[in-house]
């Protein structure tokens, strides 16, 4: 389904050229969930954003569903991203003056869709998180653990193949943490594709495949 060959990417500033990732061969297929692991500063979220379509590589070719992304224009691109990617983040990066089911419909206004046609599916989302209850609330009111729900309900809001998580858990204690983890293992059982970067080698565990970063490289 995402399979990235010989990728690479170097982040140049005035006086410094960082080499964030190098040769990367990566082959996600449909259904799995992938976890990668390494030290801090290893690549592991420039990966991540590579495969999301969020960067582009210095070198090397991403394909999504067998097609390469740079035969596509920077718009395609972006409908693409949209259409075929969930992001979750460490950080819930909702807005504390929307309401919780405005924050999950954000990701929706970008498609054809009317407004009843979009709460219907962040209802749906919230319901799926164990939320449908704290639809009106705002983020502000609720605990760090049901934060990272809505954060989850708006990465699935629009149905995406692909869910992409940046250290989900991180900022969660270990109770708030394992509830994650099982809504995102439900998720993947029912399908959905999963991507996520942690520290934690006991919810890597748990998963169906370990990756494992060094320097910006795959290791065994």
């Amino acid at each position: 389904m995402i399979k990235l060959e010989k990728v690479s990417k170097t982040y140049q500033t005035d006086k410094v050229e960082t080499l964030a990732v190098k040769d990367i061969d990566l082959h996600v297929r449909k259904g799995e969930f992938v976890c990668m692991m390494g030290p801090s500063g290893c690549g592991k979220s420039t990966l991540l954003n590579l495969i999301g379509l969020l960067d582009r590589p210095g070198s090397g070719t991403v394909h999504v569903d067998g097609i390469p992304v740079k035969a596509y224009k920077d718009k395609q691109v972006a409908q693409m991203r949209n259409s075929t990617f969930g992001f979750i983040f460490q950080s819930f990066h909702l807005i504390n003056d929307l309401r919780v089911i405005d924050n999950v419909e954000l990701p929706l206004l970008y498609r054809s869709m009317n407004g009843s046609e979009r709460r219907a599916l962040a209802r749906a989302a919230l319901e799926k998180v164990g939320l449908g209850a704290r639809m009106e609330h705002y983020p502000n009111q609720l605990s760090g653990g049901q934060q990272q729900r809505v954060a989850i309900a708006r990465a699935i809001v629009g149905r995406p193949q692909v869910l992409l998580a940046d250290e989900p858990t991180g900022n969660l204690d270990s109770k708030m943490g394992a509830e994650i983890m099982e809504i995102l293992k439900k998720l993947n059982e029912e399908g959905t594709t999963i991507v996520m970067v942690t520290h934690d080698e006991q919810e890597a565990r748990q998963v169906g495949r370990i990756v494992r970063v060094f320097d910006g490289q795959l290791v065994a």
